[in-house]
């Protein structure tokens, strides 16, 4: 912001006294003051105030609010995670924009001064790759579903992004993964990564297991302890039979999309419960002939309780899914 001269606001002709010019001179030093606490203030504001735990061996967590995108939280919805391995950090999703991707690279830089090597995105929900552009220079991979998806989509998600959070999205531009290194397991730093390709939530799913810790990176196949989002699905059906497939991995903790991490494997127990019900639910009201606003106005059963969001994700599902139960009803 540049400073104004007291002069270049007085009447020409306009002589100055001493007082004048005292004064003067603390109007321009107040002037540059505000501007310094200006700019504070906006970097204070957009601060995601990232602070990567550490969850198991060489493993790190992000995690995201239980809460839907606002201008308040800029996006800071999802868990993200990094695995500092021998040979540099594996990186699993980038976040809603590039100032979160930036201030996600800075975070790493605390932990380890090794270089970030490779980049998941586990799908092409914006939360989750519009990051990338802060990690353009280092190799990012995805399904290659995924990757057709951004290509289709990605500016109109970036788009409506920027309409729910607004300036935290300033200078994000979509940056398009590569398809999945070819190797699987990938052997890397002395970690053994199998990725496993699904599709229950967006049609490409990808789910990464550190077969030498044990943590399942579960992205949102799993949601926990926060409503799922159910706008691309393929159907509910296909998303608990991969559930149960997901159920039979061996390992020790799971990593979900959203909500908190899942040492005691409940997270898929509660997907799966939830799913049953809203399935259960959507298709009893068709066969009622409810209409989609008298099926968004029913009870949620009170066992999902102290899951975040029900009542609004919920009704955001009917909206998506309740014309395919009317349909299968008449």
């Amino acid at each position: 912001m540049p400073l104004v001269s007291v002069r270049s606001v007085l009447p020409p002709g306009l002589r100055l006294n001493a007082v004048a010019r005292v004064f003067g001179c603390l109007g321009l030093l107040a002037v540059g003051l505000l501007c310094v606490l200006s700019q504070s203030a906006v970097a204070g504001r957009f601060d995601y105030e990232l602070r990567p735990r550490q969850v198991a061996p060489d493993t790190w967590l992000v995690e995201g609010r239980r809460e839907s995108f606002s201008t308040t939280n800029g996006g800071n919805i999802v868990n993200v995670a990094f695995i500092v391995t021998d040979a540099g950090v594996v990186l699993f999703d980038t976040g809603p924009s590039l100032r979160f991707g930036q201030q996600l690279r800075h975070a790493i830089a605390r932990i380890t001064d090794k270089p970030v090597v490779l980049v998941i995105n586990s799908h092409a929900h914006p939360d989750h790759f519009l990051g990338n552009q802060a990690f353009a220079d280092v190799s990012i991979g995805a399904l290659s579903g995924t990757t057709t998806q951004i290509t289709q989509n990605g500016d109109s998600f970036a788009t409506s992004l920027y309409g729910l959070t607004g300036d935290w999205m300033r200078g994000t531009e979509v940056v398009v993964p590569a398809e999945l290194p070819p190797d699987n397991p990938l052997i890397l730093g002395g970690h053994r990564l199998r990725f496993l390709a699904f599709e229950g939530h967006t049609g490409a799913d990808l789910v990464m297991l550190d077969e030498t810790t044990g943590v399942l990176f579960a992205g949102d196949l799993v949601f926990y302890q926060r409503a799922l989002t159910t706008p691309q699905t393929p159907g509910l059906a296909h998303w608990r039979a991969e559930l149960d497939q997901l159920a039979q991995l061996d390992y020790r903790l799971l990593i979900p999309g959203h909500g908190p991490l899942d040492d005691t494997r409940q997270a898929i127990n509660q997907m799966q419960d939830y799913l049953a019900w809203l399935d259960a639910t959507l298709s009893r009201a068709a066969r009622q002939g409810l209409t989609m606003t008298q099926v968004m106005a029913l009870p949620i059963d009170p066992r999902f309780d102290a899951i975040s969001l029900t009542r609004y994700e919920f009704s955001r599902s009917v909206a998506h899914l309740y014309p395919g139960y009317e349909e299968a009803a008449f």
